[in-house]
């Protein structure tokens, strides 16, 4: 079984030959109607990076198959280009969004990356110059370490290919002066499309510094209002879960723009208003609350999370801050608050502009 593309490649044998359908899944039922036969499987290159392998393993017992890997597209790709594959930030976008690529935009950086088609290496072109990033240098590389082997380079604002065959990769170096997205917490607050709900940057850094961010962890953003919180947590790693609750539609849907347009499509929103739509989330190891704090959401908190799970409030208001003072003296945890002035105009000269303090509660329940 597999592509056409593929058994095309084979001598002449006396074995059945399986045309693996499109879309992917739609093989899966075929190959197991095989069990009991032996049946090879034909995939490109490494089937467990990116590939197929780990979706075959899954539907079969471990006694059932076995792995012959070749070459990756990824070492194929350096290898054609000289370049040194540990510096180079690999990424899969056949079955997924250009935005991925969004936090690896920056001048210098290396990436290779599949894509669906030849038609998608234009897309890609068109996206890099949309981001700013229309000066990189585009390695087109068609059906590497077969006889139709191809290499080209276009830069990404004057892509015109339009022969370009399947199966391709590309091989980008990133130029250009669009803004880039940096490695620490606070991101600038122009990433976050926004109605004015959203965590300021200096307390955002502050916030996720209290959240801790730790590999594999899941992240209940409550009040979530631009996703701002979410959105720098599921940056930190790519390991990382999130769910953004918000009880407004319109930012809701800002959210989920902002998150495609930050690369960080994994994010879950659930609309609805706490503490009612908690219950059906899946399981948080930490729990962030920034609007829409109130006591029946603390109580339920406090109620219904399990021990270990950490917790950071934050509070502007007075009733609010309230509501976090008392919950300190139940459950112990740290209050800090937040005193941050910002120079600006004053007539001819600059004054200190205060923002309002904010309170912040972290607790490991």
């Amino acid at each position: 079984m597999g592509p056409a593309r593929h058994l095309d490649l084979l001598p002449d044998l006396a074995a059945e030959r399986v045309v693996w359908p499109v879309p992917f899944a739609d093989g899966i039922p075929k190959l197991l109607e095989l069990r009991g036969r032996r049946v090879v499987v034909l995939v490109s290159g490494d089937p467990f990076w990116f590939g197929a392998g780990s979706v075959l393993a899954r539907h079969l017992d471990a006694s059932e198959w076995q792995a012959l890997p070749g070459p990756s597209v990824f070492a194929l790709a350096a290898a054609r280009l000289g370049w040194p594959l540990e510096q180079v930030a690999c990424r899969g976008l056949h079955a997924a969004p250009f935005a991925r690529l969004r936090p690896e935009l920056a001048p210098g950086v290396r990436i290779i990356a599949t894509v669906r088609d030849g038609e998608a290496v234009g897309d890609l072109a068109d996206w890099l110059t949309e981001a700013g990033f229309g000066a990189s240098r585009i390695h087109v590389l068609e059906a590497l370490g077969g006889p139709r082997e191809r290499l080209r380079t276009e830069i990404a604002g004057d892509y015109a290919l339009a022969d370009v065959a399947h199966p391709v990769s590309v091989a980008l170096e990133v130029a250009g002066d669009g803004a880039v997205v940096h490695r620490s917490a606070g991101q600038s607050d122009d990433h976050f499309a926004n109605d004015g709900q959203i965590t300021k940057r200096p307390i955002r850094a502050l916030t996720l510094s209290a959240l801790a961010p730790r590999p594999g962890e899941l992240l209940w953003d409550i009040g979530a209002g631009s996703g701002s919180i979410a959105l720098e947590w599921l940056m930190s790693d790519m390991s990382l879960q999130a769910v953004a609750v918000e009880a407004r539609a319109d930012r809701a849907e800002r959210i989920g723009q902002n998150a495609a347009r930050l690369g960080q499509d994994r994010l879950q929103v659930a609309m609805g208003r706490a503490p009612e739509v908690l219950a059906g989330l899946p399981q948080p190891n930490v729990v962030f609350v920034g609007g829409g704090l109130s006591g029946d959401t603390l109580d339920w908190l406090e109620s219904n999370l399990p021990a270990g799970t950490r917790l950071v409030a934050n509070a502007v208001t007075l009733e609010t801050e309230a509501l976090l003072v008392g919950a300190a003296a139940r459950r112990g945890g740290t209050l800090m608050k937040f005193d941050i002035a910002e120079a600006q105009p004053l007539g001819t000269f600059r004054g200190w502009k205060t923002s309002y303090p904010v309170v912040q509660w972290s607790v490991v329940l």
